[in-house]
């Protein structure tokens, strides 16, 4: 596995991530058992950034990573962490909590349903509109003073609070939204981070699987399933999504890869400060992920793929309306 440091002040990190979400939520029923053994099929292919937040699963997500890693040196994997999004019993949205105390106290919870005595790259979910970015990215800094936190990281974060943040302590990465049919950064965040020496993690580089090459327009959602109340699954935007895929399927059976891998390997072509991050929920997706790795794209192929693809051909917007107002990075 091909390791590189991320960003100009982060860890050493696999050239791909483990984005583990969905192994508890947002896509409908769990598979404890495939979870574990996809999380060690990653470990042993040399995947060492496993990416969670302390709201998935109401924590669930948490103690599944720490039983996983029970007997796995703690310094052969790297553990970032969102946290901040406040949700209901009901598994309902609530809001955000970015103050300098619900920070040390999120810490607190995570440090112990991990089972771990720190946090590699820790960082707030979303920006939290009643608190100053300062605030929160200095209440981390005590954290890594004090050793429960290594590194500092960003998500869903605009270029003017990424500048406010990283005048308060460096920043490892930002952790944001980027694929073939998702490329807002490139406009004005991209550049920021580059100019800064951050890191980017890019999460949703299949696009939660609708460009993957696997979905189907007649497949149905299962209920909790994130996808059935997302813009581009719905009737109308998923028929002219699945067609830019079909268009993505021929360059790839000319290169004799799979839609996904292409996909993947065009994350990886827009620069070595950039991580994928693959949702894998199974050891054969999982498989079919680290392939992409193996796959050159020339020019000529990065040229077709834009025929294919154009910036901003996607229809529908990455969430809904509501989720979109709490994107800093969508302002």
């Amino acid at each position: 596995m091909d390791m590189h440091q991320l960003g100009q002040t982060g860890p050493q990190v696999s050239r791909l991530g483990l984005g583990c979400m969905g192994m508890s939520d947002m896509y409908g029923p769990t598979d404890r058992t495939e979870s574990i053994a996809t999380l060690h099929a990653a470990i042993d292919s040399g995947v060492t950034l496993l990416d969670t937040g302390d709201f998935y699963g109401m924590g669930h997500n948490e103690m599944l990573i720490g039983e996983a890693l029970k007997g796995v040196p703690r310094d052969k994997v790297q553990i970032s962490v969102k946290f901040g999004a406040l949700r209901g019993p009901d598994r309902g949205w609530l809001g955000y909590d970015a103050r300098p105390q619900a920070v040390k106290t999120a810490l607190a919870y995570t440090l112990t349903r991990l089972g771990v005595d720190y946090i590699d790259i820790y960082r707030p979910s979303r920006l939290d509109p009643d608190v100053p970015i300062e605030d929160t990215i200095g209440a981390i800094a005590d954290m890594v003073k004090a050793g429960y936190v290594r590194h500092i990281g960003l998500s869903e974060m605009g270029a003017e609070t990424i500048r406010r943040a990283a005048s308060v302590h460096p920043i490892s990465d930002l952790q944001i939204e980027y694929s073939l049919i998702s490329r807002g950064i490139e406009d004005k965040i991209l550049p920021t981070c580059r100019e800064l020496g951050i890191g980017i993690t890019a999460y949703g580089v299949l696009s939660r699987g609708l460009i993957s090459g696997h979905w189907q327009r007649d497949r149905s959602t299962a209920k909790g399933d994130f996808r059935a109340m997302s813009p581009r699954f719905q009737e109308g935007n998923l028929e002219q999504n699945l067609a830019l895929v079909e268009a993505l399927r021929q360059i790839a059976e000319e290169k004799r890869v799979s839609v996904a891998q292409v996909a993947i390997a065009w994350v990886v072509h827009q620069g070595r400060d950039i991580v994928p991050l693959v949702g894998a929920r199974r050891r054969d997706r999982l498989t079919e992920a680290l392939g992409a790795l193996d796959v050159t794209l020339t020019a000529e192929d990065l040229s077709a793929i834009e025929r294919a693809v154009p910036k901003g051909a996607a229809f529908g917007s990455r969430y809904a309306d509501q989720q979109m107002a709490h994107l800093d990075s969508e302002r």
